[in-house]
């Protein structure tokens, strides 16, 4: 199937085709018909299955062949995400898909001076991605209404929980407009969202894709059995051992990865670590060293790596085992990309046997312990 085939408008075709698209993925085939036919959708699949399409191509759509466009620009569509990272990288693909319309889109969240962002909204725009905390701010100082919303999308709803995001959410809802169509998209689905999905989504279609599991084949992976208090003697000596290597390590926690790089920079081994807590301009800074190779060793917490794409990393190692096996798809997943080798090691202390378990049972596959 094609693009054209999904009935996605000329202007639209033309900015795909300049960016070398030309067939969609799984759930972009899937999604983008249901909501150009404005159905409520419940997405449940991770990042990199191509979803930021199914939402942002047929909003500007609509948008763009709406009668009255352009006689009055406010915000007409809401994409609510947890990170700065996934708000700039949405961002860029409105900006991309948007490029022969006259679509407008806007881009607000917290660490930065907020002005330029409030010169942009009192321009005006159509569409608005926004981080919860910073949207908040901006709503109580009057610059930003939402009644006139008519596409609602609320992006990796289950990390918007884990970052106890769940309160400024529900001071949000209230405000938008009970007539909308909205799309609701989560990796996974426990209790939690479920209800969450259930109170917003109307009718909803449900689509579902599975994480690619054939990049797992193609990556090194073991795992270590120690106690917590020896892991960072055993980082140290992988880190060592490695040599020049650029290395990805993910720790389970913010103090945590900030320990980590503490614990390797006293050691000599340039390192830094990024997270949520950290301003927009650390992250962005942290990141351009990583990638250039000024420092080594990266240390992430999961939320705050989604905006880290090194296409030939050799080496990911899991200082913590994640509390979802399928997001130890995703971290290893950093690694082993386009033909490159790829190792993935994992540090597992006696109580996380239990992670371990359910990793093991997801992938379908014993990883082998170094002894």
């Amino acid at each position: 199937m094609t693009f054209k085939e999904l009935k996605i408008s000329e202007p639209v075709l033309r900015a795909l085709a300049e960016k070398g698209y030309t067939k969609p993925t799984p759930i972009q085939e899937q999604g983008i018909p249901v909501v150009l036919n404005n159905k409520d959708l419940l997405g449940c699949a991770q990042t990199g299955t191509g979803k930021t399409a199914v939402f942002a191509i047929p909003i500007i759509q609509h948008l763009a062949q709406q009668t009255n466009f352009g006689k009055k620009r406010e915000i007409k569509a809401l994409v609510l995400t947890p990170t700065r990272e996934l708000a700039i990288q949405i961002s860029d693909s409105f900006k991309d898909y948007s490029k022969h319309t006259s679509v407008a889109h806007g881009l607000v969240f917290g660490g930065v001076n907020q002005q330029p962002q409030t010169v942009m909204l009192k321009k005006g725009v159509d569409v608005l991605i926004a981080t919860p905390g910073r949207l908040l701010d901006l709503i109580n100082q009057g610059f930003i209404k939402l009644n006139a919303i008519t596409h609602f999308v609320l992006d990796e709803a289950d990390h918007m929980l884990d970052m106890g995001f769940i309160h400024d959410i529900n001071r949000i809802l209230p405000l938008l407009p009970k007539e909308k169509q909205t799309m609701f998209f989560s990796a996974t689905m426990p209790a939690s969202i479920a209800a969450l999905a259930k109170s917003l989504l109307r009718n909803p279609v449900r689509i579902s894709i599975e994480p690619k599991k054939p990049v797992i084949d193609t990556i090194d992976q073991y795992v270590y059995y120690i106690d917590q208090e020896g892991k960072k003697d055993l980082l140290l000596h992988l880190v060592k051992q490695a040599k020049s290597k650029s290395i990805l390590v993910f720790s389970r926690t913010k103090h945590g990865s900030d320990r980590i790089a503490r614990i390797l920079c006293k050691a000599g081994i340039g390192s830094d670590s990024i997270h949520s807590n950290k301003s927009q301009a650390a992250r962005q800074r942290a990141l351009a060293d990583f990638k250039s190779g000024k420092i080594r060793v990266m240390i992430a917490t999961d939320i705050a790596s989604r905006g880290i794409d090194i296409q030939e990393l050799p080496m990911v190692i899991n200082y913590d085992l994640p509390n979802v096996p399928e997001i130890y798809v995703h971290r290893i997943g950093r690694t082993g990309r386009a033909g490159h080798a790829g190792t993935a090691l994992s540090l597992c202390a006696k109580n996380e046997m239990g992670l371990l378990k359910d990793i093991q049972k997801t992938i379908g596959f014993t990883i082998p312990v170094v002894r």
